[in-house]
């Protein structure tokens, strides 16, 4: 290997570190909007406050003192368990590598998502310009009929969590609508776009979500989250679309680190089409079945 050789391994370690430093941060500030953090030394437990999807804990980030250890995370799940929140850790390997042994030591399934971002110098974005097939792609407003829609489409989508084609569509879709509106799902994520905190994009077809997905940016730093397609709607590209359309709105916000995790190897290599790319892998603990 020459020095140029060196030098250029080098720089894309020296980035890929401060990528994933951005990302820690990211971690335990976006929370932050909707939960409280209850700390536990090296684990931070965040719980959500009002209605939504429930949070986990995480590593805190600068922790400088021992590492976690399975009585620790014993210690949080007991918590978890008390507040009748999920037993739920998440973090990224790379970043805290020993914090999974610990895990497993106390009974957890632990599984693998292939982390992606954008660019590891937050540089030129990719072409977003990506067709959907037979449906429109636009980012919502706080107070747009479709955003009940939206909201729920991903709730469908993740009931058949693979990427083939299924039978669910329209009578489920109105379904999940009418408990995501009575429980105060909607109104929320209505407040957290207000607020700056959440940006949703929805594919529609015939006047109906069929794709829907949201970025959540925190700074210069954004993560792509719940893209859905309805299992009816697959295999036409809508979340490849729909993801399009959050990396495009992101850009014209400034956000410089855009990134995801995927959930599995199939589904990342779609986002890989985007310019996306795998820089690490994020892992998401949980009592096995």
């Amino acid at each position: 290997m020459n020095p140029a050789e060196s030098d250029d391994i080098r720089r894309a370690d020296a980035l890929l570190e401060q990528l994933l430093a951005r990302i820690e941060v990211y971690y335990d500030a976006v929370p932050r909007s909707a939960a409280r953090a209850e700390d536990f030394g090296a684990l931070t437990l965040f719980v959500r406050e009002g209605r939504g999807w429930p949070y986990y804990a995480r590593p805190t980030p600068g922790w400088t003192g021992d590492a976690a250890s399975a009585a620790e995370v014993a210690r949080v799940r007991a918590r978890q368990r008390e507040l009748g929140a999920p037993e739920s850790f998440e973090w990224v390997a790379e970043t805290t590598p020993g914090l999974r042994t610990a895990v497993e030591e106390t009974g957890l399934a632990v599984h693998e998502h292939p982390l992606l971002a954008l660019g590891l110098d937050g540089g030129e974005a990719p072409d977003t310009r990506v067709a959907a097939e037979g449906a429109a792609v636009r980012v919502l407003e706080a107070g747009d009929p479709a955003l009940a829609y939206a909201v729920a489409v991903p709730h469908v989508a993740f009931g058949q969590p693979d990427t083939l084609v299924g039978e669910a569509g329209a009578r489920e879709l109105a379904e999940t609508v009418r408990e995501l509106v009575d429980d105060g799902s909607v109104d929320g994520v209505a407040e957290r776009i207000r607020n700056g905190y959440t940006v949703v994009a929805v594919a529609e077809e015939g006047g109906s979500a069929v794709c829907a997905g949201q970025h959540q940016p925190v700074g210069a730093v954004s993560e792509i989250v719940g893209v859905g397609t309805l299992p009816s709607a697959r295999r036409r590209g809508l979340g490849l679309a729909v993801t399009a359309a959050l990396v495009a709105d992101a850009r014209e916000r400034g956000i410089r680190t855009v990134f995801l995790s995927a959930g599995n190897d199939d589904v990342a290599r779609i986002y890989e089409r985007l310019g996306f790319r795998r820089v690490a892998t994020a892992l998401v603990a949980e009592p096995g079945e």
